[in-house]
């Protein structure tokens, strides 16, 4: 059925106007002022921003991990993400060395499949490189879009690759088109440190934090940027946490480097001290990297502002504090790694960094959805309001106060990292391809009818399907 969005505030990453919005078979036909469009469904968006759905560049739903699997899969998971204003959520592809890359893709496809309420894509995980696995990434990026593959600097004798690994990716992601992910840590000092804690008797949450300090995130950070730097290649930063790794991306992209970095909302307002709370119940706080000392908070924030940070992630991988993060609980580094992160991503960059000065609107629409879609192969499909474009919209009502809790989020842990925090701003419906996944802030879409997304090739835009000729008018 058509609709028409009336009366709200638009706003895009360069722009902020009001105007009614046509939506068509769930495309954005047409932008102007009083529309009329007979038989359509009128949603009134008064006092409210209009936004285009947020894209989660980064997370793992139903992820196995230490013994366990992540709480949240592509049914809750994707709910969650949809009550906070999220429309799409690029998915981490997990691969065995020796394995066929296609063997851990229709893994992932197996998992996702009948369960995602909004949109959904993968990265895929580069363990090893040799012939076989080469001979294999053009198909990969050909039949199934996956343009993004991600490494691992840490996690020894897991998911870690060597060097020769990472820089090998590099290479071939130039010649392919592909951008290339890491988590940089360096994983043989973090090796080293957990160690000595153990042999110590220091086995409370907060040395998970103590054996990975800001230093082995810089560290491997430039490190990674050189080595791109070396290729000539594209390298993207997930989970920027600390002041150390922000610093070494912008020297980086001072010296020309196709380097770009990615923050998440645990880093911008909780910090290490968390993981000092009594009772074990630092546990929940348990991720990599980790919570930092607070005033790193100011030069994350100050990094998004000046662009040296371009996007947000929420990292979201769930895990229950009872039954699952209580594994660790006479040692941590049998703590699963991960926290619920999905559902509160889009409202805490709002509360915390536009209405607190910190960012501008239209950056935190950049920040939250468009740069994403840009560098993932999404724009101009996904990411913006704009005619031709997917119907992928949030009416977002900005001064709607909430408090962030677990009984009243809709993921499927027990806890909730952010509890007790009090936000401004709030998505009150989404629209996915045009058709309502939350309505008045009540679900009302289904799972299953989130659609797998093939993705461009890096620094390509993707064909619009269904262009139509409609343009905005005013």
């Amino acid at each position: 059925m058509k609709k028409i969005i009336r009366n709200g505030t638009i706003v895009t990453a360069s722009e902020t106007y009001q105007a009614d919005i046509l939506i068509a078979n769930g495309k954005i036909v047409s932008i102007g002022k009083q529309i009329i469009e007979k038989g359509a469904e009128e949603v009134d968006a008064t006092g409210r921003y209009v936004f285009p759905g947020g894209i989660d560049p980064h997370t793992h739903l139903e992820m196995p991990f230490g013994g366990t699997v992540t709480k949240d899969d592509f049914e809750t998971g994707t709910i969650a993400a949809a009550f906070g204003g999220t429309t799409s959520v690029i998915d981490f592809c997990l691969t065995e060395k020796g394995k066929p890359l296609y063997q851990a893709i229709k893994t992932w496809h197996d998992k996702s499949k009948d369960k995602s309420v909004i949109d959904y894509s993968f990265h895929l995980m580069i363990s090893e490189i040799n012939d076989r696995v080469l001979e294999q990434l053009p198909e990969v990026i050909d039949q199934e879009g996956i343009t993004s593959f991600k490494v691992f600097m840490a996690y020894k004798n897991v998911f870690q690759a060597d060097d020769e690994t990472l820089y090998r990716t590099l290479l071939a992601a130039k010649e392919l088109g592909v951008l290339v992910m890491v988590h940089a840590e360096n994983g043989d000092v973090i090796e080293y440190l957990t160690k000595d804690a153990l042999q110590k008797g220091q086995t409370e949450p907060i040395y998970h934090a103590l054996t990975r300090p800001p230093e082995v995130e810089g560290e491997a950070t430039g490190r990674a940027a050189q080595l791109a730097g070396l290729a000539s290649s594209q390298l993207y930063v997930v989970h920027v946490s600390c002041k150390e790794a922000a610093d070494k991306i912008a020297e980086a992209r001072s010296k020309g480097f196709d380097i770009h970095g990615e923050t998440c909302p645990q880093y911008l307002v909780l910090d290490q001290t968390y993981l000092e709370k009594p009772n074990f119940e630092g546990a929940k706080y348990v991720w990599s990297p980790p919570l930092r000392e607070k005033w790193n908070q100011d030069a994350l924030w100050n990094a998004l502002r000046t662009g040296q940070l371009e996007t947000i992630g929420s990292d979201q991988c769930s895990f229950d504090f009872v039954g699952q993060k209580d594994l660790g609980r006479d040692d941590f580094t049998k703590i699963p790694n991960g926290g619920p992160m999905i559902e509160d991503r889009f409202s805490i960059l709002f509360s915390e960094g536009v209405l607190k000065g910190r960012i501008s609107l239209n950056q935190f629409v950049d920040i939250t959805s468009t740069k994403a879609a840009k560098l993932f192969g999404l724009f101009p499909n996904k990411g913006t309001i704009s005619v031709g474009a997917d119907a992928d919209i949030v009416i977002f009502n900005p001064t709607r106060k909430r408090t962030i809790s677990a009984e009243t989020h809709h993921m499927a842990v027990d806890y909730n990292a952010f509890e007790g925090m009090e936000v401004t701003g709030e998505a009150e419906s989404v629209f996915v391809r045009g058709e309502f996944v939350i309505k008045n802030k009540q679900f009302v879409g289904t799972p299953g009818s989130g659609k797998y997304m093939k993705r461009a090739k890096y620094g390509e835009m993707m064909t619009v399907s269904d262009q139509v000729d409609t343009v905005r008018s005013e």
